[in-house]
């Protein structure tokens, strides 16, 4: 199987899986990834919904659901994505990540949050591949989890893909204002953001540089008041990077009215 490394956006709550119309190009773009991750062995998922002081990765068999949104229609509370968990990759995620030096747990009894079930159940709705999810860390510390991305690469060589699940654009108060845009700091940020991982134009160590620095790239307060949405594609890229995949934009339009993206890193 190929080596695959994605950054999707998840939406906001539910709403992908209510049919909204501000999500309608997302969904379809995270439905066409399915025959894509068909035949991974395991998905390492890297959600912005957990944060815990140390790396904590989910170790249930078969994890329950956990409805972490607030005031959506009973009926999106009575969602079931039955996909198995993966104890034996949590055990060599913990492994990987101690031989680097790296702190982690493994949590028992986390369920998926809906960083998780909201975009597999679009981009897999069989729920038949082993869903391994894994945390950020509280720090935020942009160095730290390209640190975790890269030390969790080696599991691309046993058929694993992961995938970070966050939003490239998440300034809350914007996106439920309803109201006009107020400028272009997210199209600023977007431009940022595929200049700095797609194409040619710098070597690794200058991405690095970049998304360590990520705040002082234009439009970035903005477009991440708080990054915990951005913080999976760092993982994604240390993971991406250690297995030398090159980057592609899979997903680059306006989600509620602002300027998303999304990648994949594959083997080029």
């Amino acid at each position: 199987m190929p080596k695959q490394v994605f950054y999707i956006p998840h939406g906001g709550g539910p709403m992908p899986l209510m049919g909204h119309s501000g999500h309608h190009s997302m969904s379809d773009m995270l439905r066409n990834l399915e025959d894509q991750i068909a035949d991974s062995r395991a998905i390492v998922l890297l959600t912005a919904h957990w944060e815990e002081d140390i790396i904590n990765f989910s170790g249930a068999q078969q994890p329950t659901m956990l409805f972490d949104y607030y005031n959506f229609p009973p009926d999106t509370y009575e969602y079931n994505y039955p996909a198995p968990g993966a104890p034996e990759i949590a055990n060599m995620a913990r492994d990987l990540l101690d031989v680097a030096g790296l702190d982690s747990r493994i949590d028992p009894v986390r369920g998926f949050d809906h960083g998780t079930f909201v975009p597999m159940m679009l981009m897999r709705p069989k729920a038949d591949i082993p869903i391994l999810q894994t945390s950020l860390m509280s720090s935020l510390d942009p160095a730290a989890h390209i640190a975790v991305g890269k030390a969790l690469s080696p599991l691309l060589d046993q058929g694993v893909t992961i995938i970070g699940s966050g939003l490239s654009f998440h300034n809350l108060r914007a996106l439920l204002s309803g109201g006009p845009k107020p400028n272009a700091e997210d199209e600023d940020f977007d431009e940022w953001l595929n200049s700095t991982l797609v194409g040619g134009g710098h070597l690794e160590a200058a991405r690095t540089e970049r998304l360590v620095n990520w705040k002082e790239a234009p439009g970035a307060q903005f477009s991440h008041p708080r990054e915990e949405h951005l913080l999976p594609l760092h993982m994604c890229y240390g993971a991406a990077a250690a297995a030398g995949l090159t980057a592609e934009n899979i997903f680059r339009e306006d989600l509620m009215g602002y300027r998303t993206s999304g990648f994949c890193w594959s083997e080029g």
